[in-house]
């Protein structure tokens, strides 16, 4: 379960939004707003001579959304093993159910246990309370979840050090770490486990009556993002297309060291105009999101391309390439966002892709997909994929839950 946030959420914005108001991402006159779901979108008029105004729609990406969806299931199956395995005696008498998950949420579990007896066994009757345990099964996958961790251990350390270098003064509140530890994979107990395990990367201090993440030390080794890694695996280098006339495809995708990958959404046609302002934007430069966000000017067009790569790599640091929208707005302040975070996302609807669906506004990286399925995944997801199998049927992407220590 994420923990809540006082920070507003896209989808909770008041119809008198700031995002009808102009900014360094916005066009120099006020931009009308549409409710489109449960989501404002920037709805731009231009004269027709009479005839109906065209509108900007934001098309949706049925399999991204149906990822979502998807996800309930298996996520109570994982919140379910870890409730158990979390019990002295890894069972759970089903009296206690409802202390653990409340009484709405109750019914739920128990339609899990009873439509899943591979994976859950029900016990108990006569004088013996019912209680519910892994089934013999499943408690054998589940004991291959201590050697997918400790796979995981130097990707979280790596990833939590590049997530620290990305901030103006390579230091985050610890509150927003905890707010984001299921999105890294990091351990529930992450400040006792993990942190104090090594203290030449970390350290942990009061700023302002308020505990921060600080970095130990800077490692220019990892201020790589993971758009140049997927470059030069691609054999793009730093040097690549100059003296050379190289032209942007009708995707919108173009080979440069500068460029973006593009993946538009079914009904996105692109003109033109679009497509030579899309090219101009792939081909320029701009400073690292490892760079101090201080030293920039918003308003330079060089920067705020920079902002997308810094959005890109908050992504990529992730599990399964995705946040919710109260969770990038939570890091607003450390990395420098632009106030009309909403805004800056929908203009770029080849890379990144908001959907409403499930409890809460959640931002893919596009990239990472390919359909229902994220490319590539970490041990920790293959753990999961493979308990959640157990269920008899394949599931693409198990939805987040609160791990286990």
């Amino acid at each position: 379960m994420h923990r809540r946030t006082t920070l507003p959420r896209f989808h909770q914005l008041p119809k008198t939004s700031h995002l009808c108001e102009t900014d360094a991402y916005a066009s120099p006159s006020p931009i009308p707003c549409r409710r489109l779901g449960s989501m404002w979108v920037p709805v731009k008029h231009k004269s027709s001579g009479g005839r109906r105004p065209k509108k900007k729609v934001y098309h949706r990406v049925h399999e991204l959304d149906k990822v979502m969806d998807l996800q309930k299931k298996p996520a109570l199956i994982l919140q379910l093993k870890s409730i158990i395995q979390s019990q002295k005696h890894q069972s759970l008498l089903l009296r206690d159910l409802e202390k653990e998950v409340g009484f709405v949420q109750k019914w739920n579990f128990m339609a899990v246990i009873e439509k899943y007896p591979a994976i859950f066994y029900v016990g108990g009757g006569n004088r013996t309370p019912p209680f519910v345990t892994l089934a013999e099964k499943a408690e054998k996958v589940a004991g291959e979840e201590a050697s997918a961790k400790d796979l995981m251990e130097p990707m979280l350390v790596k990833n939590l050090r590049k997530l620290l270098m990305l901030s103006v003064d390579c230091r985050v509140p610890l509150e927003n770490i905890e707010f984001i530890e299921s999105e890294l994979g990091l351990p529930n107990d992450f400040k006792k486990s993990l942190i104090p395990k090594y203290p030449e990367f970390f350290s942990v201090k009061d700023v302002n009556e308020k505990d921060f993440l600080h970095l130990e030390n800077w490692d220019s080794s990892l201020a790589v993002t993971a758009r140049e890694e997927n470059l030069a695996d691609e054999g793009i280098s730093a040097a690549y297309g100059l003296g050379k006339k190289v032209r942007i495809s009708k995707d919108g995708n173009f080979l440069g060291p500068h460029a973006f990958r593009m993946n538009f959404p079914a009904g996105f046609r692109p003109n033109t105009s679009y497509l030579e302002q899309l090219e101009r934007w792939q081909k320029m430069e701009f400073p690292s999101p490892y760079l101090n966000a201080r030293r920039f000017d918003i308003a330079d067009p060089k920067s705020r391309k920079r902002v997308v790569a810094v959005l890109h790599e908050l992504l990529s640091l992730t599990m399964q390439k995705r946040m919710t929208s109260a969770q990038l707005e939570a890091f607003h302040s450390e990395y420098f966002l632009p106030s009309k975070l909403l805004l800056c996302l929908i203009k770029h609807p080849g890379i990144f892709y908001i959907t409403n669906k499930g409890a809460r506004s959640t931002v893919f990286l596009k990239e990472a997909y390919d359909g229902l399925n994220l490319i590539n995944k970490c041990p920790l997801l293959s753990f999961y994929d493979k308990f959640v199998e157990l269920s008899g049927r394949r599931e693409t992407n198990p939805c987040n839950v609160m791990h286990s220590s």
